[in-house]
């Protein structure tokens, strides 16, 4: 054999290899119980065992379709978590942040961009009985204007990885109405990230301060809310 089908049969050799390697590989980095072998992911793990989520994999929300997504949500990612792991110092769980993709999200929810865009009668029965008017298509276009990153998990960060928030299985804000049962304080160390993620609400926009388009955002029950529903239900 001469040496260049000596060099031809190597690199078909090795090509097979990665294939082979790969088909076994994904499927195993892509199950939930893999993410959960690592001590920093096992926290957020068991919060998506009990969400509304866990049926949904990992990667189905953590790496974006296609072939760059996989490239960077995964394979660098995924290599530099490892690297992270052995030779540097892991983030505490409290602390990690992943960035979850709003295309991803509304891959699955593209309907929610119509609820409560014109009426309530779309809503979950509790968040209903408060009269809530906002829209969500108005705050994702605000979202992208603003080019912060915001988006889906700007609103919804607890719905998988923490604790549903004052009665409410599937949303934030922090409650503000008497539906929400009690208040909640969460049990994360103060002023880590899932704190301030989990205590922030709506006035971190409506404040009486920032502008969209020429206005001021108002924090007014009314702003968000019908107000012959929310009467009832004000503290």
């Amino acid at each position: 054999m001469t040496s260049t089908g000596k060099a031809l049969g190597i690199i078909a050799t090795l090509v097979g290899v990665i294939i082979l390697g790969s088909a076994v590989a994904i499927p195993l980095t892509n199950a939930p119980t893999f993410c959960a072998s690592c001590h920093t992911i096992k926290p957020a793990y068991e919060t998506w065992t009990t969400s509304t989520h866990k049926d949904v994999t990992c990667v189905a929300c953590h790496v974006r379709p296609g072939v760059r997504g996989f490239l960077e949500d995964k394979v660098l990612a995924g290599i530099e978590d490892v690297a992270i792991t052995f030779f540097g110092t892991p983030t505490e769980p409290h602390n990690l942040q992943s960035h979850v993709y709003s295309d991803v999200c509304l891959s699955c929810h593209r309907a929610i961009l119509r609820v409560s865009e014109v009426a309530t009668r779309d809503l979950p029965e509790r968040v209903k009985n408060v009269g809530l008017i906002m829209s969500h298509r108005q705050h994702m276009e605000a979202f992208e204007q603003r080019g912060q990153g915001e988006g889906c998990t700007t609103c919804h960060a607890r719905v998988v990885h923490g604790t549903p928030i004052k009665g409410y299985d599937m949303m934030i804000p922090r409650g503000h109405v008497q539906l929400d049962d009690q208040r909640h304080e969460p049990d994360y160390p103060k002023d880590s990230h899932l704190w301030k993620t989990t205590m922030a609400d709506c006035v971190r926009c409506h404040d009486n301060k920032t502008t969209h388009e020429g206005k001021v955002l108002s924090k007014k029950c009314e702003t968000c809310h019908l107000p012959d529903k929310i009467g009832d239900f004000l503290f």
